[in-house]
C-alpha cells in the first residue's frame, strides 16, 4: 500500500496530538482540577488516526466512555476538549457533558455516552437515515470490548446486514472490561467472529498499526459507500492507563489486576513509536519534521489548557437549562 508523505505526516501529528492531550490531563486529575471521570485514551491512537483519515467530515462518528481521541481525530478542536473536560462553557458541549460527553455535529462528531454500548444503535439510525436520504455518508460506531455483552449489538448488527446500511462497527478490543480480562468473561477473545451469523464482512487489525488500521478503515469504508455494509472491523490494542483516571491504583480508588509484564510488553509495541521507526528507518520522515510535529502539538496542548483556564464555568442559573423534564 503506497501512502504520500502529506498522509504519513498527518497520521503522525493525529496520534502525537491524541497523546499530548490525554497525558497533560494526568496532573490535573491528580490534583483534583477535573473532576469529572477521564478515560484515557493514551496507547489507542493508531486506531482513532488510521480510521479517522479514512473519513471525510461529512461523515458521522458517534463515541464512548473513551472517545478524547474520536473527537480530536473526526476534526474536533483541542480548545474546546479541554475545556470541556474541565467543564467551561467554552467546552463542545458548553461544559455540562464533560470527558464523556463529547460533541460536535459540525464536524460530523455527534456523540459519545459512558452507558456501554449505549451509542451503537445511535449509529444504526444514523446510519438508516443516510441510506434514506441517499446520502454518501458512512457512520462509525466506536465500542469496546465490553459492549459484546450487550443484546443491542447483536440488534444492530441484524438490523444493519437486513437494509445494508453504510455503517462500521469499530470495536477497540483492549483486552480488558474494566478490570475483568477478556478471558474471563468471554468464551474467545475472537471478537470479529460475532459478525458471521449476520453475514457481515468483518476482520481482525492489529490496532496499535496505524497503516494496518488506515488499510483496513479504507477497505471498510470503501465497502460502505458502494452500498454493500455493513462491516465489523475489530482492532486489537492495549490501553496504557488505568480503566478510568491515570492509574488504576491511584488514591485507592481500584486496583490494577494487569500483570506488570504484560504492560510492559505492551508498552513495548506503543503504536507512535512504533511508526516513528517505521518512518525514520525508511526514510520517509525524519528526525527533525518528527521533533517539530511533537513541538507543534505541545504548544497547542498548554494553549488549549491555558484557553480552559481563561474560560467561564457555565452560570448557576442555568443549572437546568439545556434538561430534558
Amino acid at each position: 500500500m503506497k501512502v504520500s508523505k502529506s498522509l504519513l505526516r498527518s497520521l503522525y501529528r493525529t496520534m502525537v496530538r491524541i497523546r499530548y492531550a490525554e497525558e497533560s490531563l494526568v496532573e490535573p486529575i491528580l490534583r483534583g482540577e477535573i473532576r469529572c471521570p477521564c478515560h484515557l485514551y493514551s496507547g489507542q491512537e493508531a486506531i482513532a488516526a488510521g480510521l479517522g483519515a479514512c473519513l471525510t467530515g461529512r461523515d458521522y462518528v458517534f463515541g464512548n466512555h473513551r472517545s478524547h481521541g474520536h473527537f480530536l481525530a473526526k476534526g474536533g478542536g483541542m480548545n474546546e476538549l479541554i475545556a470541556e473536560i474541565f467543564g467551561r462553557e467554552t467546552g463542545s458541549a458548553r461544559g455540562r457533558g464533560g470527558s464523556m460527553h463529547l460533541i460536535d455535529p459540525q464536524v460530523g462528531m455527534l456523540g459519545a455516552a459512558p452507558i456501554v454500548a449505549g451509542t451503537i444503535s445511535l449509529a444504526l439510525g444514523a446510519a438508516l437515515a443516510t441510506k434514506i436520504r441517499r446520502e454518501r455518508r458512512v457512520t462509525v460506531s466506536y465500542f469496546g470490548d465490553g459492549a459484546t455483552g450487550e443484546g443491542v449489538l447483536y440488534e444492530s448488527l441484524n438490523f444493519a446486514a437486513l437494509k445494508k446500511l453504510p455503517l462500521l462497527f469499530a470495536c477497540e478490543n483492549n483486552l480488558y472490561a474494566t478490570h475483568m480480562p477478556i478471558g474471563e468473561c468471554r468464551v474467545t477473545s475472537a471478537i470479529h467472529r460475532v459478525a458471521a451469523p449476520f453475514c457481515v464482512e468483518s476482520r481482525v487489525v492489529d490496532g496499535n498499526d496505524v497503516l494496518k488500521v488506515y488499510e483496513a478503515g479504507r477497505w471498510a469504508v470503501g465497502l460502505c459507500r458502494k452500498g454493500q455494509g455493513p462491516v465489523f472491523l475489530e482492532f486489537r490494542t492495549y490501553r496504557f492507563r488505568g480503566h478510568v483516571g491515570p492509574d488504576d491504583n491511584v488514591q485507592g480508588s481500584h486496583t490494577d489486576i494487569r500483570p506488570p509484564s504484560e504492560v510492559q510488553r505492551w508498552l513495548g509495541r506503543d503504536p507512535i513509536s512504533r511508526f516513528e521507526r517505521h518512518l525514520t528507518r525508511n526514510g520517509l520522515l525524519g528526525e527533525g519534521a518528527l521533533r517539530a510535529i511533537r513541538e507543534e502539538a505541545q504548544r497547542e496542548v498548554e494553549a488549549a489548557h491555558a484557553f480552559a483556564q481563561s474560560s467561564p464555568l457555565p452560570a448557576p442559573k442555568e443549572l437546568t437549562d439545556y434538561v430534558y423534564r
